[in-house]
């Protein structure tokens, strides 16, 4: 690990808090011999009716399955996907292990409609659209809203769940998109281990741990921890962090349950703003170049505590109770080209996307800071009471809860003067001049309150048919503050009410059919920072219909997804010719998705999906309509297949495809389209595995995410890249 990864006082008394009750319930709980039967762990089917299957996979040779038969971010309890009325792609363990997966956004390019974002603004860490619409405070763990900016490593991860369509009425503000929720490891009842170890080219390097071990018949401890000093295939770029999460189960199989958890990590990584555009495509230089300063760092601490307490009172009614408590801090000394300069002084028009006739060794980038230290609070509560009940011949899963939180966001910005010229072309690699003074700038202060109550009731009516119905009610409420910027105070206060509806159909234990609909809200202060002029505007309302099918084949070992969905921004915020801000704007994004995962052949599996956005600014202010909205894509598509042979050996990869894509609303500054292809071939063992990852086999030069400041900066992808992965198991 990092020689800055030091726990806090605090951190160590949780450590410590987590470790003695367990010493001490080990001695004084009863035993029990089943850790799935208790009533929290059942979907939200009656045992009285007939359920559709699960996909099911018995055939696999190595024993890794990329199929998931359940989710929580749909209904808030373990629910068979087929019974949730919309689209949810699960990135689950196997897959992630498979690819070589190491960060949030790794993981996530196996969701087809996701697009990255780079660090824009006042924002820094993981950066993300779904369906056109951003998502970067839609970001949850274990059901709780993760709103800290920083870049979330998966070494905690089991699974990782992405609902799409706007969701208010389970999550509250937000949603616009959908929804990413972080699933992470809980401890289990049997002992078991493993460390993994991987070094890969360019100086690559990277461990991890998880050990479980039971305390008693009902009691169990877990912890994962990693350190990693990852660089890059571009100039300089480098990530040192480390991260630990332990984690512990009381009462596992017993009526009463409670989880503790919590998550603590480091990074000092080096930020990368990619390369500014010129004709409006990125600049034509090498993929290496790198424009910044080599002192330059983003330095993160996350803090993440958990408590839940889970009872059954009977078989049909079950109460949880669970709090959260985060804390982030991030101190960035960034810099990046924030214009483009000709050798005689002249500076190109960055937001036209820089046109010139000139050569590019005779353009220079003038570099401009993005300095600022951020720290983040949330402390969120949420109970929710699940009973199941007949009305006549309808039998009801409902779920009545609360929610009550409270956020605060501080940004201190700071401005370097002075910075230099670099050469498009062949950009220095030095630390920041002597010369170069630092003014303080902007103290952004900002508070959020949100107390809401929801309920959602699912109706299985008879064996076909079931219907689904979920109403919100939520009171945000937001003060903001700045020394510099305007406004110098806002306050909003917002009450909106979001609502859920679905009906499915299934007409036998192989097919679901569904129609379903949905709203969200995005208040000013959503992400509790604020563009003068918008502080006394209504929230942005959205909605969105889908109809979809979801399909088990070839004996319930592959699953098959298919859907069609308008999703509508009605009362978008525009900037008018005068600057002001009105609720007048319509974004609209029309698409079409295609999912299949599970085994073609008891050797044979594939995790792949296809998606289609048709997305358009309906209406706008400020000259950007009929214009198709920033970092939306109209096609993606992924695939990932492995195959097992020779009973031990594993072999496999797949391309991931994205067409053209614009930086910003403007539509001037575009990337083209990339086709990136992946592989692995794996030995396993049943003490130990080794695995060979090659990602961006063919070297392809493409661009990853996409930032909309300054006309528009394109970061590249990865170069090809070779990984090699040891994993001891016990």
């Amino acid at each position: 690990m990092p020689a800055n990864f030091r726990p806090t006082t605090l951190q160590a008394a949780l450590l410590l808090a987590l470790a003695l009750p367990a010493a001490t319930h080990a001695q004084t709980t009863t035993p029990a011999t089943d850790t799935t039967s208790t009533p929290q762990n059942e979907t939200q089917t009656s045992s009285k009716t007939k359920t559709l299957e699960s996909v099911h996979v018995t055939g696999s040779v190595i024993g890794n399955d990329y199929d998931t038969d359940t989710s929580t971010v749909g209904a808030k309890v373990p629910t068979s996907l087929r019974d949730i009325p919309q689209t949810i792609v699960v990135v689950n363990r196997d897959l992630m292990d498979a690819q070589g997966a190491t960060s949030l956004s790794d993981a996530l390019r196996n969701v087809p409609g996701i697009t990255i974002g780079g660090a824009e603004g006042g924002q820094i860490g993981n950066n993300i659209n779904l369906r056109g619409f951003t998502a970067r405070t839609d970001i949850y763990l274990d059901g709780f809203r993760d709103p800290g900016q920083y870049y979330r490593d998966v070494f905690d991860l089991s699974a990782i769940e992405v609902l799409k369509g706007p969701s208010s009425m389970l999550f509250g503000r937000g949603s616009t998109g959908g929804v990413i929720n972080q699933v992470t490891k809980e401890p289990e009842l049997k002992p078991f281990g493993q460390i993994t170890a991987t070094v890969g080219s360019d100086d690559r390097y990277r461990t991890t741990a998880d050990f479980n071990q039971p305390l008693s018949d009902t009691a169990a401890v877990r912890l994962n921890v990693y350190g990693q000093d990852m660089h890059s295939t571009r100039d300089v770029l480098k990530n040192q962090d480390a991260g630990i999460a332990p984690s512990v189960r009381f009462g596992i199989g017993t009526p009463t349950q409670i989880t503790l958890s919590a998550l603590i990590q480091r990074n000092h990584d080096t930020p990368d703003y990619g390369l500014p555009p010129i004709n409006g495509r990125p600049a034509n230089v090498s993929y290496k170049n790198w424009y910044g300063l080599t002192d330059d760092r983003t330095n993160q601490s996350v803090n993440e505590f958990n408590a839940r307490l889970e009872h059954a009172f009977t078989d049909n009614v079950n109460l949880r109770t669970q709090l959260q408590y985060s804390d982030y801090t991030t101190n960035a000394r960034e810099t990046a080209a924030n214009s483009v300069v000709t050798a005689g002084g002249v500076t190109l028009n960055k937001t036209l996307g820089n046109p010139t006739d000139l050569p590019l060794s005779d353009l220079y980038v003038q570099l401009a800071s993005h300095d600022r230290i951020i720290h983040d609070k949330i402390l969120d509560s949420q109970t929710d009471l699940t009973t199941k009940f007949d009305t006549g011949f309808i039998q009801h899963t409902l779920i009545t809860g609360t929610e009550f939180a409270h956020e605060t966001y501080n940004n201190q910005g700071y401005t370097r003067n002075g910075l230099p010229l670099l050469s498009l072309v062949d950009p220095v690699q030095e630390s920041t001049p002597s010369n170069v003074t630092t003014t303080v700038g902007n103290y952004a202060q900002s508070t959020g309150n949100t107390a809401a109550v929801y309920a959602n009731d699912t109706m299985r009516l008879n064996d076909q048919w079931i219907a689904v119905a979920g109403l919100r009610r939520d009171e945000f409420d937001a003060h903001i503050s700045n020394t510099v910027s305007l406004p110098s105070y806002a306050q909003q206060t917002v009450y909106f009410t979001s609502v859920r509806g679905g009906v499915i159909y299934q007409p036998s234990e192989k097919q679901s059919y569904y129609v379903s609909y949905g709203t969200s809200f995005d208040p000013s202060l959503e992400q509790l920072t604020l563009t003068n002029g918008t502080q006394d505007l209504a929230p942005e309302k959205n909605y969105s219909y889908e109809i979809g099918g979801k399909w088990n084949l070839i004996d319930d070992v592959l699953a098959v997804n298919a859907a069609l969905y308008n999703l509508e921004q009605t009362n978008a915020r525009t900037e008018t010719s005068s600057g002001e801000y009105v609720l007048d704007g319509n974004i609209r994004v029309r698409g079409a998705e295609l999912g299949v995962v599970g085994h073609i052949t008891p050797h044979w599996q594939i995790f792949s999906g296809y998606s289609y956005m048709d997305g358009r600014i309906v209406k706008a202010m400020d000259g950007t309509q009929g214009n198709v909205p920033a970092n939306t894509p109209r096609n993606t598509f992924t695939t990932w297949s492995t195959y097992t042979f020779a009973q031990n050996w594993e072999a496999g990869g797949g391309p991931t495809y994205m067409s053209q894509r614009y930086a910003a609303n403007t539509d001037l500054v575009s990337v083209g389209g990339y086709t990136r292809w992946d592989g692995t071939v794996a030995y396993h063992q049943p003490s130990y595995d080794i695995r060979l990852n090659v990602l961006n086999l063919t070297n392809k030069r493409y661009f990853d995410a996409l930032i909309q400041s300054d006309g528009g900066r394109s970061v590249p992808g990865i170069g090809r890249t070779e990984m090699v992965t040891f994993t001891y198991k016990y």
